[in-house]
């Protein structure tokens, strides 16, 4: 802005009083003090805002404005709040050094006076870099990656504007990650995803104990939106609350960030055409050299985007299968789920679509992928999935070569109906699951379980309705406790008379015996259905 903006409609109620002819100087920024000798704290464009303290005779008015002058100043602001209207010798000095005067009125704060140079410094530089943001656009589309963070770093430095690219899992893609704790990236990812389940216009608002913030989508296209899938722009602020120029700016931001996007997906169309092949080759159950083949295509091209790694998961042979399904969710979107919350691992993995599920091929280079990290990797997904919809995941064990990943494959769905029986929007099974009787229970038909769980537990669920009796975490404590009354009764706080009563009311509801081995295994059978 320029000192001349500090007098135009809208602006704080100051007049001028000297120097009319240097109103064009530029204002870069505002420094408020009663120093007798601030200069060496100037550092060159500052209008200088000033209470007038350091005036104890007229000389010091010459001494301080030659003291401003020299350090760089474009304007002197003072205040009359404190000493009266400026006096005349502190005009005269302006007059002599061309320093435009300002005088402040006593109602007008100097917070106010700050506050509008402020918003108008940042405007302005608001508008220089939306240009620059809008050009940088295609540099980013057009090069490998990596300029995201650049463009982060420059509007943090030039605007204190700090913004973060995030993945749907709460990833950060690109940004300062020591500025925003997983807490705070769950959160906003979570208000995102339910913001856009509701098809609200952007920007979502997201309050954080830490302030307030804007979330922008950035997908690749409208033709292939995929909400789950889409990476967010998160501003801090309210961006509604901004000038027009600095709303531009973010819109710009956002759609530079969707064209890093696009051009990432580009580069993985091969990739998915690998996959669709590998899994073609696993369902006719073909040669393991023809399966090598191609994953060795896979890891290569992954080579080309990553510094060589001496444990080729091909020599290894050490792979893992992915199986998921999704529910109430379009086509193809769970395989876009998954690149993305696979992230940097995404890059070499194969993920393969199956209408609206995925198989995924994925080198275990270090160590199997636990079902609790996906599980808590996937969650923030829920606040994006409606009431219908569902993710369910399995995973197999390392298979120990290209020939192993057929029943790899075979294992990841079993796991996947185990994750398919339980109660969530989110579920994932891991390949430890199936030598329980998960897996017998998850390939029962759901009438069969719902009839079964019925005839052992609805008397008993009745009986607690009725009198409020505490029956059911009972039966579940007792066999928790491998049948031991004293373990039992400890737990649940209770006499040992009195968890033997409850027990011979169960088995008078149920006309079952707790005593008997099967009949044990048939009340924690139907407690795991429940």
């Amino acid at each position: 802005m320029r000192v001349r903006d500090l007098l135009a409609p809208g602006a704080p109620r100051l007049r001028l009083l000297a120097a009319e002819e240097e109103l064009d100087r530029q204002v870069s920024g505002v420094m408020t003090t009663d120093l007798q000798d601030p200069g060496r704290y100037l550092h060159g464009g500052e209008l200088v805002l000033t209470g007038m303290l350091w005036r104890t005779v007229p000389a010091d008015s010459e001494r301080f404005v030659r003291t401003i002058s020299a350090g760089g100043a474009v304007a002197l602001a003072a205040g009359e709040a404190e000493v009266g209207p400026v006096p005349d010798d502190l005009v005269e000095a302006c007059r002599r050094h061309r320093m435009p005067l300002l005088a402040v009125p006593d109602d007008i704060a100097f917070g106010t006076v700050t506050e509008f140079i402020g918003r108008q410094v940042s405007a302005d530089r608001a508008a220089d870099l939306a240009a620059l943001v809008d050009r940088h656009r295609l540099l980013v589309s057009a090069a490998g990656g990596g300029g995201l963070d650049a463009v982060l770093d420059l509007l943090g430095g030039d605007l204190d504007l700090d913004c973060w690219v995030l993945a749907p899992t709460g990833a950060v893609i690109a940004g300062p990650v020591d500025r925003l704790t997983a807490e705070d990236r769950d959160q906003l990812v979570r208000a995102h995803l339910a913001a856009q389940r509701q098809r609200r216009r952007p920007p979502h608002r997201a309050r954080l104990a830490v302030g307030a913030y804007s979330l922008l989508p950035a997908a690749a296209s409208a033709e292939h939106e995929v909400p789950l899938a889409d990476w967010m722009l998160a501003v801090a602020g309210d961006i509604t609350e901004w000038t027009t120029k600095r709303q531009q700016l973010a819109e710009n931001l956002a759609r530079l960030v969707a064209a890093e996007r696009h051009r990432r997906d580009e580069g993985r169309r091969l990739r998915r055409r690998l996959a669709d092949e590998v899994l073609a080759l696993l369902r006719r159950d073909a040669d393991p050299a023809e399966i090598s083949r191609t994953l060795y295509a896979s890891s290569a091209m992954a080579a080309r985007y990553e510094s060589p790694d001496p444990k080729s998961p091909v020599e290894d042979g050490s792979w893992l299968v992915l199986s998921a399904e999704g529910t109430g969710l379009p086509e193809g979107a769970v395989r876009a789920v998954l690149e993305e919350a696979l992230g940097t691992a995404g890059d070499r993995a194969l993920v393969a679509g199956t209408g609206t599920g995925a198989v995924v091929v994925l080198p275990a280079l270090d160590s199997p992928v636990p079902a609790d990290t996906l599980r808590d990797l996937l969650a923030p997904l829920e606040a994006g999935l409606g009431s219908e919809g569902r993710i369910t995941l399995g995973v197999s064990a390392p298979a120990s070569e290209a020939g192993g990943l057929r029943g790899a494959l075979e294992e990841a769905r079993h796991a996947r109906r185990i994750a398919a029986s339980r109660v969530g929007r989110v579920c994932v099974a891991g390949p430890e699951e199936l030598a329980s009787h998960v897996l017998l229970l998850a390939a029962v038909p759901d009438e069969v379980r719902r009839a079964f769980r019925s005839r052992l537990l609805d008397k008993v669920i009745a009986y607690d309705i009725e009198h409020q009796a505490d029956l059911v975490r009972t039966l579940e404590a007792f066999l928790r406790s491998d049948g031991s009354w004293t373990r039992c009764a400890a737990q649940l706080h209770v006499h040992v008379n009195t968890l033997r009563y409850r027990i011979g009311r169960i088995e008078e509801l149920t006309g079952r015996d707790l005593s008997r081995l099967e009949d044990r295994v048939d009340f924690y059978l139907a407690l795991e259905l429940a």
